[in-house]
């Protein structure tokens, strides 16, 4: 069995948010690590040591760490076992569409040889030896032409109490199996091929879609969310471990999405866990007619675990968040130095901040690498004390920044929105702050590309980008903003 859900692309597990640093690969060279870009095409990406950004990489280690320790917890919950027939594999098959399962019930997808073998049925519910427990078995299209063993084991199946639904099957293409028996047992479960049959203890909807099935079973989603338009696209995974439940929502889009996310549960009050931290927060609530309503926010290609385990006997709540007061933008010069041997000047002045291809200077322009900005800042002493918050928003970082104030590392950022804490750093007067910016290798493999680049910083087995391909923004382009109150 395969594990899925029911969102259009079918992912599940990590997002995209990190893709923005993996554009190339590089192997080592004698001028100082640079290389060439490796991908595995659908299997995943070649990363080691010699990324720009290797050596930042623990914070992205840590949260993809943490996910997938989440994600290993218990047993995946899903509603729909999803047969995908007999005829092909299911690379084939879904490859480029999905299977027909509406958004917001998890799903299986189920091979022959575990249709026959590994399930039974309990209290309406198809079961494995492992934990699993579904709600439906839906038929593929492709499941039209299936054997007759696994014709059998269906019908073993629903006449125990399950719940099937899809086309009937046409024909047998295997000349060993009796054909006589096969088109009776069709007929027995599947009738004429439209309507709703019991058969045994079980029920079949013949004809009928997942989405029919699952409408006709009063089953409500398991996930479900308020859309702002059509564009706006959650996904979720669900796991289920003594007594928990555990949501992974995950945004694909690259805007910022607010939305009323409803999950079929109630009794236990909701609590977000971010991977990026590792810490937890309470979130506000509302129950009513079996489900759990809950307002979240999520950055582009954000992801946050909702997690239900602590009983509770309110139907709502509110979690009061003061909203960020803007108190200072960052405007004006910046000093700028940046990584040897890649091209770019040791140092210069910025007027304001510009992403790295907009500059004249070409060595700024193809630069890629890590670049060091620094800047004095002044705050006053009605900002800071006790119980109060002020946060660094760098606005827009192309593609992730080390954070310093005064000397103290603060950590890494590589998502939107790049903000820190900076309470426990910062004084009253002067404080130097320091930001240390590194992109991917993109922008420098396209500048040795050039007719009249004299020196050659890179080199590659292939070359994946030309002279002409698109510069790709990078550095610190902000606007740099410091605010109070609010939260991460």
């Amino acid at each position: 069995m395969v594990s899925g859900n029911a969102q259009a692309d079918r992912r599940s597990g990590i997002s995209e948010r990190h893709q923005s640093l993996c554009h190339s690969r590089v192997s080592p060279s004698a001028v100082g690590g640079q290389g060439t870009r490796t991908t595995l095409g659908p299997f995943g990406q070649w990363f080691n040591r010699n990324e720009t950004w290797a050596e930042e990489a623990g914070a992205w280690m840590d949260y993809l760490a943490r996910t997938s320790f989440m994600l290993q917890q218990g047993h995946f919950t899903a509603d729909v076992l999803y047969f995908y027939g007999e005829d092909s594999n299911l690379t084939a098959i879904f490859a480029n569409k999905a299977p027909d399962v509406p958004a917001g019930y998890g799903f299986d997808y189920v091979n022959a040889d575990a249709l026959i073998h590994e399930f039974k049925v309990k209290d309406g519910q198809i079961t494995t030896a492992s934990g699993m427990a579904y709600r439906l078995l839906a038929l593929d299209n492709y499941a039209k032409h299936m054997s007759l063993p696994v014709l059998k084991a269906i019908r073993a199946l629903v006449a125990e109490g399950a719940t099937i639904c899809g086309s009937k099957p046409a024909d047998d293409p295997s000349l060993s199996d009796d054909q006589k028996e096969f088109r009776k047992i069709a007929t027995e479960l599947f009738g004429e091929g439209t309507g709703t049959k019991t058969v045994g203890k079980g029920k079949v909807y013949a004809g009928q879609s997942a989405a029919d099935a699952l409408t006709a079973m009063h089953l409500a989603k398991d996930f479900d969310f308020t859309k702002a338009d059509g564009s706006t696209r959650l996904e979720f995974v669900h796991r289920k471990v003594s007594g928990t439940d555990i949501y992974f929502i995950d945004n694909r889009s690259d805007k910022r999405i607010t939305a009323e996310a409803t999950f079929r549960l109630d009794g236990r009050e909701p609590e977000f866990w971010r991977a990026e931290t590792g810490k937890s927060s309470p979130a506000s609530f509302s129950i009513a007619k079996g489900s759990t309503t809950v307002p979240m926010s999520l950055e582009p290609w954000g992801t946050v675990f909702v997690v239900f385990s602590k009983p509770t006997s309110q139907t709502s709540r509110k979690i009061q968040t003061d909203q960020p007061a803007q108190l200072l933008s960052l405007e004006g010069q910046w000093k700028v130095s940046f990584q040897p041997d890649r091209g770019a000047p040791a140092s210069l002045t910025l007027d304001k901040l510009i992403s790295w291809p907009e500059s004249d200077d070409k060595g700024v322009k193809y630069f890629s690498g890590t670049a060091t900005y620094t800047k004095s800042v002044d705050v006053k002493q009605e900002w800071i004390g006790k119980g109060k918050h002020l946060w660094l928003d760098l606005g827009d970082v192309r593609n992730l920044a080390q954070i310093e104030v005064n000397g103290k590392p603060l950590g890494i950022v590589w998502h939107a929105p790049y903000k820190v804490d900076i309470s426990n750093a910062v004084k009253s007067g002067p404080n130097q702050l320091t930001v240390k910016v590194t992109n991917a290798w993109v922008n420098r493999l396209i500048g040795d590309q050039q007719p009249d680049a004299e020196t050659k910083y890179t080199f590659t087995a292939v070359k994946p980008y030309k002279a002409n391909s698109p510069l790709q923004p990078s550095g610190l382009i902000g606007p740099v903003t410091i605010s109070s109150g609010g939260s991460e």
